[in-house]
């Protein structure tokens, strides 16, 4: 842990996501839906640490206090993916700008940031007046969280878990969910950067029964939906994906509907992201019962 000192907000930064978990985790799970991609991520790793898999050097998990030293904030560096943006939860505005300094003055390339907004908004607006640039808005999402489920129309087939014979296809879907998903918001294919996992973490979350496939009534697989471990109670739905030769038949609300029901069934809340560019998924989810929780982006900064 490395405090960086500041006349406001203080910032510190854990390597170790295990010991982020214990300094944060009341204040992560007193809001459990917002910080799902943050607490699912730092779960995820903390388990891949303790098999002997350690995180890049690159990684950063971000603890932020006021004056009175109550944590009113968090963040990570985590993303697998180039440019590796940082995420980061609602904090302080003035620890946002802060913490587009420290990172300025640590000799940090950040080209991009994710997150909760105004958060993830006046740090990249900072790191660009720091470092050059310009900041553009690449995809504006939405968290929602399950109300009342409202069961869709039934359609032929059924849920089944994956099995590891299903690895490869799994793998397939994973990589195309966010190309289609580009292209079905106006963006270019691939303008979204974003993590496919390994076959070793595809293996766990399969071995996990967090991945599953809707067949049809000839047993094809059309559709496959995921779902990450409750974190704090709470277990965020995705990808969603079907391919574009099944859609518009039902299959996704009804896996969601499904998959929807197995989360609460474990006593979890269910969550997911949707991409506001993306009227389709968002009617879906809409309709099943999920309701907007709060707003997030994803932000570039052009050099």
């Amino acid at each position: 842990m490395s405090p960086h000192p500041t006349t406001g907000p203080r910032l510190q930064f854990h390597r170790d996501p295990g010991e982020f978990l214990a300094t944060a985790g009341d204040h992560l799970a007193a809001d459990p839906v917002v910080s799902t991609v943050v607490t699912t991520v730092a779960h995820r790793l903390s388990a891949q640490r303790a098999d002997g898999i350690d995180p890049p050097e690159r990684d950063w998990w971000l603890v932020v206090r006021d004056a009175a030293g109550t944590v009113v904030g968090a963040g990570m560096r985590a993303a697998p993916f180039a440019p590796y943006p940082p995420f980061l939860l609602p904090m302080p505005d003035e620890a946002a700008v802060a913490l587009a300094a420290a990172l300025h003055e640590r000799g940090e390339v950040v080209l991009a940031v994710n997150g909760a907004l105004p958060a993830a908004e006046l740090c990249a607006a900072e790191l660009a007046r720091l470092g050059g640039g310009r900041v553009e808005v690449s995809q504006h999402t939405r968290l929602h969280e399950l109300g009342e489920l409202v069961p869709p129309a039934p359609v032929p087939g059924h849920l089944v878990v994956a099995t590891e014979d299903d690895l490869e296809l799994a793998t397939e879907w994973f990589d195309a969910f966010m190309g289609d998903a580009d292209e079905q918001a106006g963006r270019p294919r691939g303008a979204s950067a974003h993590e496919v996992p390994d076959r070793a973490e595809m293996l766990r979350r399969i071995r996990g029964g967090r991945v599953w496939f809707w067949v049809d009534e000839a047993g094809r697989r059309v559709h496959l939906t995921a779902a990450n471990p409750p974190s704090f109670g709470v277990a965020r739905v995705g990808p969603v994906y079907t391919p574009p030769a099944q859609r518009g038949r039902g299959w996704a609300s009804n896996a969601v509907a499904e998959v929807s029901r197995l989360i609460r069934a474990e006593g979890a809340r269910a969550c997911l992201f949707t991409d506001q560019a993306n009227p389709t998924a968002n009617k879906i989810y809409a309709a099943l019962g999920y309701r907007p929780v709060v707003d997030m982006a994803n932000l570039v900064i052009l050099r």
